[in-house]
């Protein structure tokens, strides 16, 4: 992984580097002025994102000029690879077509133009309804159940309190019987989620049964116990790390440590002596170990982390990274659903991806 990470820096030195060369080579007959200006903000929006990285726990991270401070700096991420990839399109086509001159503007209009849709798609988050047959009864013989169920909210500077406001409203208008959250609820620092008070729209979540959560490696990287202790102390979320839970329908809900935790417990040490006569749904951030799940009679598992790359190619990545980097998938008796996340990390846009909420209606067996 921290190779993966070296190469997407090294490439994210190397594109920028290459889109500021070209883009001198188009301003050429520009007045020096305009040269000078004109770099200035190209290398200073390419180092904003260490500045935003560095200032994360600083209280001014809640307000709105820093919301749109770090929407702007981690756009630099995708304008960076759209740049890059259009022009080394338009690169090539200059192969074949030696006065073709329009390269650099065109890719900055194109470039513009996705992340204008790209916005778009991530402002709008989709419902996605999944239907589950459970060949085993509930204790109350409960036949169906409604459960929402998200991953990657990724609250912060990013997923502010007022996109937490509209994300609540979306799982409210479900009715569920059941909330379930597949980690990564808080992003890079609990300091924005705390300044901003983010546990007021938490407390409106309302599911009969319960809300219940695994923790993801971004809580880690908020610090696990302070998120721990947050979450659990603030909200009705019932924090499950390496925890088993039995629902008053008999439903088992297994939240299993994140994976950023080498020492989290196999699912069947938490499956022990538990039967495999009841409903078992396993919350499970990271997509690993999908054929565990499948081995130890899991009816449900539910993971995120993956995102679906968030924006094209970063898609085609993931699916390679993962046994399933996306969508759902049956497992012998064993359904499997990776979300993208209804929120994302970073750069605020979904391209050739979408945001969305899953609402799976389980169906028991009589």
């Amino acid at each position: 992984m921290r190779i993966f990470f070296l190469l997407i820096l090294l490439s994210y030195i190397g594109g920028n580097i290459y889109i500021f060369v070209r883009g001198l080579q188009a301003i050429q007959h520009f007045p020096l002025i305009f040269k000078w200006l004109a770099g200035a903000f190209f290398w200073l929006s390419f180092l904003s994102i260490i500045l935003m990285f560095a200032l994360r726990n600083s209280r001014m991270a809640t307000s709105t000029g820093w919301h749109i401070f770090y929407e702007y700096s981690c756009s630099w991420l995708v304008v960076t690879l759209y740049m890059g990839l259009l022009l080394l399109c338009f690169d090539a086509f200059k192969l074949f077509n030696h006065s073709f001159r329009y390269g650099f503007v065109l890719s900055l209009l194109l470039t513009i133009c996705l992340l204008i849709y790209g916005h778009y798609r991530y402002q709008h988050p989709v419902n996605k309804v999944i239907h589950i047959d459970i060949n085993k009864s509930a204790t109350d013989r409960t036949q169906s159940l409604k459960v929402v169920a998200v991953s990657d909210i990724h609250l912060g500077m990013g997923t502010n309190k007022n996109r937490l406001q509209k994300y609540v409203r979306l799982i409210n208008a479900q009715h569920p019987d059941l909330i379930l959250i597949a980690g990564d609820l808080i992003d890079n620092s609990l300091a924005p989620v705390r300044y901003q008070r983010m546990e007021e729209e938490l407390l409106q979540l309302h599911a009969p049964l319960g809300l219940y959560m695994s923790p993801g490696n971004h809580e880690y990287i908020s610090g696990i116990a302070e998120s721990r202790e947050y979450i659990s102390g603030s909200t009705h979320i019932r924090f499950l790390q390496d925890t088993v839970v039995t629902l008053p329908n008999g439903i088992r809900i297994v939240g299993r440590d994140d994976a950023s935790n080498p020492s989290r417990k196999e699912l069947h040490t938490l499956l022990e002596g538990a039967g495999r006569d009841l409903p078992v749904i396993v919350l499970d951030h990271q997509p690993y170990q999908l054929k565990e799940a499948e081995e130890e009679g899991v009816d449900l598992l539910f993971c995120g982390h993956t995102h679906h790359g968030q924006v094209w190619p970063m898609s085609w990545i993931t699916e390679q990274l993962f046994d399933i980097g996306y969508g759902f998938a049956k497992r012998g008796n064993t359904s499997i659903y990776v979300s993208s996340g209804l929120s994302l990390w970073g750069p605020p846009y979904r391209i050739g991806t979408k945001s969305e909420l899953i609402v799976f209606h389980i169906h028991l067996k009589d």
